[in-house]
């Protein structure tokens, strides 16, 4: 695997033999499913801004300030990306310590608010699955640590590769 990602590998080994159309097309979509995933994991933060501002104000947001909020989020995120472009070698360890939020908690959370009869099949299957995603999640981090002592940490702000 090319350093770059799986679309320089897709670039550098079938640029030969699958057409320019199909190639961006393939650019594209993982362009549009970036921005949709954005839109959809930045909620959280959209939601706490908006809870922020209707608690101060005791109204409604309106559609100006909700656009606000976002264009002013995008732009944090965009100015991070930029000053911080190492963040990409600590992507390993930084998806194995959040892991546990799909993976694991769900399960927990489920046993703690269904509490199904103990020993049973749906209680012995969601624990299960919770240490499941623990021991994923411990995997991911021990991977993502091992990478960095391998590779290195290059700290290098504003100066992308």
């Amino acid at each position: 695997m090319p350093n770059g990602g799986i679309l320089t590998a897709l670039y550098a080994f079938h640029s030969h033999d699958i057409s320019r159309g199909i190639l961006a097309l393939a650019f594209l979509l993982v362009v549009f499913s970036c921005l949709s995933s954005f839109q959809i994991y930045s909620m959280p933060a959209f939601d706490s801004f908006e809870a922020g501002y209707t608690s101060r104000t005791n109204r409604p947001c309106s559609i100006w300030v909700r656009s606000g909020f976002r264009v002013f989020f995008g732009f944090v995120s965009f100015f991070i990306g930029v000053a911080l472009p190492f963040l990409s070698s600590l992507a390993g360890l930084l998806g194995g310590l959040t892991l546990p939020v799909t993976f694991a908690y769900p399960c927990f959370m489920w046993v703690l608010i269904k509490q199904p009869t103990k020993y049973s099949f749906s209680w012995y299957f969601n624990w299960g699955l919770g240490w499941l995603g623990v021991a994923f999640s411990l995997a991911f981090s021990i991977g993502g640590i091992w990478s960095m002592v391998n590779d290195g940490l290059k700290l290098k702000f504003f100066k992308p590769n």
